[in-house]
């Protein structure tokens, strides 16, 4: 690749700005913030899993219920989860973070610190509270807003190129904890926020040295205080080897794929469907939302005799249990996990403050299994396909859905890394069909303009404008 002229008409050198001495600062600088924003990730996540704990455990038994929580409990505490909600969302600035209907959203200029409380409030009360929804969204926010409050610190005015590389290196630390695993951050961030081009290191490595200073972190946290985060990170599922797909493994992959995109976009559609319905009247319209999720949660159970856990909560603490136990699942059982917990997924989505990754992860493992029962389409290769659609057709990122899914499966062997990536393409086309719109007839082009010609920033590869400045400036 050439390089592109700037302003003044000199040569921007990604390679000379990576080992200039202000560079350098800028990855001091990130390292710390990988520490602070790690712990306090870290810390998150362990208020979620304990808040679940006393919610749905210790406060029965406390209560007398020495058998465990009776069948209606979450009916309440979805009722609570719904009212903190709507008071975050109306009281507190941020409206509790962005709306996990619309996908996973990284984009916009990097989160205000003052909006951290009520994001905070929001995610833990829906996570922990057991609405249907996952904590990657919200610590996405977290560590942009913490990165940016470190910075706000500083004795010298900070550019604001500068801002935006250490807010994506909090992003990149805080969700590298949950997905136990620095490289899947690094991959879903470049894909949702656009990244690439010649100057993708200048961005790229501030994140990754405070994602793997973050995962140091978290570990040395589990060892201190002797929780384990085990509990809410996600690890390889219990899958047998796969030694290599076939002719008819690839015709289910297709079927699958088609499957899921199509369920898929029904949740999604069901999720701004239920925003627009909540959304005028939150106060009474989620808490009524978290009963309706309870509802589904508890009729599930009653017509399946599975507890209510399985549709309840994002689904990454059921995911390893659904998997090893695959087994004593029938097709009726996985049929009513698929048609309750989707409809609670979906208001879930348009109602509560999370992310939409977790439960389309579960969910697609769940389809997997389904079609597992068809012949020749072993579990090894019909959960990761699941998955890798399920994430691809949520969060229109496939790169992110094939090392996702992968990684996930890895103790299958490389066997189902093909299917996967039909599947994710499969899953990804049908997703971008359904959701087309008509075009927009553009207005007529300036003389000498050429029509739908990039910018000078895109052509040059820029990840942010003006960010070698960054550099420039110190």
């Amino acid at each position: 690749m050439t390089s592109t002229p700037e302003a003044g008409g000199q040569t921007a050198d990604p390679t000379s700005m990576l080992l200039s001495r202000a560079y350098l600062v800028l990855l001091v600088v990130a390292a710390v913030v990988g520490v602070v924003v790690s712990l306090a990730a870290w810390s998150f996540l362990e208020l979620v899993y304990q808040t679940q704990q006393e919610a749905f455990h210790h406060l029965p038994s406390a209560l007398g219920y020495s058998h465990g929580a009776p069948l209606w409990w979450s009916l309440p505490v979805l009722a609570i989860a719904g009212a903190i909600v709507a008071f975050a969302i109306v009281r507190l600035p941020g409206e509790g973070g962005h709306l996990p209907a619309e996908g996973l959203s990284v984009g916009g200029g990097p989160t205000r610190p003052i909006t951290l409380p009520g994001v905070v409030l929001a995610g833990l009360a829906s996570i922990g509270l057991g609405a249907v929804i996952g904590p990657e969204a919200p610590l996405i926010a977290l560590g942009a807003g913490l990165a940016v409050a470190a910075i706000g610190l500083a004795r010298r005015p900070v550019p604001d190129q500068a801002v935006v590389v250490i807010a994506s290196a909090g992003a990149f630390a805080a969700l590298s904890l949950i997905f136990n695993s620095p490289i899947i951050a690094a991959v879903i961030l470049i894909e949702a926020t656009g990244l690439g081009g010649a100057k993708l290191p200048l961005v790229l490595l501030p994140g990754l040295l405070a994602a793997g200073i973050g995962s140091l972190v978290s570990i040395g946290m589990g060892s201190f205080t002797g929780l384990s985060t085990s509990a809410y990170s996600l690890g390889p599922l219990p899958l047998e080897n796969l030694a290599r797909p076939d002719i008819g493994q690839f015709a289910w992959t297709i079927a699958l794929s088609l499957a899921v995109a199509l369920v898929a976009r029904l949740i999604m559609r069901g999720g701004l469907t239920t925003n627009a319905i909540v959304k005028p009247r939150l106060f009474i319209a989620l808490p009524l939302a978290g009963v309706a999720v309870a509802g589904l949660a508890i009729a599930f159970s009653e017509a399946s005799n599975k507890g209510v856990e399985e549709v309840l909560f994002s689904g990454q603490d059921q995911l390893p249990g659904l998997i090893s136990k695959a087994g004593t699942w029938s097709l009726s059982a996985l049929a009513l996990l698929l048609v309750f917990k989707g409809i609670a997924y979906a208001i879930s989505l348009g109602s509560f403050r999370g992310g939409p990754t977790f439960p389309a992860l579960f969910l697609g493992a769940a389809a997997g299994l389904m079609a597992s029962h068809l012949p020749d389409f072993p579990i090894a290769a019909a959960v990761p396909v699941g998955i890798g659609a399920a994430v691809a057709s949520i969060l229109r990122l496939p790169l992110s859905a094939i090392v996702l899914a992968s990684l996930l499966a890895v103790k299958a062997g490389s066997g189902p890394e093909p299917l996967v990536i039909v599947g994710v393409v499969v899953a990804y086309l049908t997703t971008l069909v359904l959701t087309r719109r008509p075009a927009i007839v553009s207005p007529p082009a300036s003389p000498g303009a050429e029509v739908g010609e990039p910018s000078a920033d895109v052509q040059a590869g820029h990840l942010t404008p003006g960010v070698e400045n960054v550099v420039e400036q110190g």
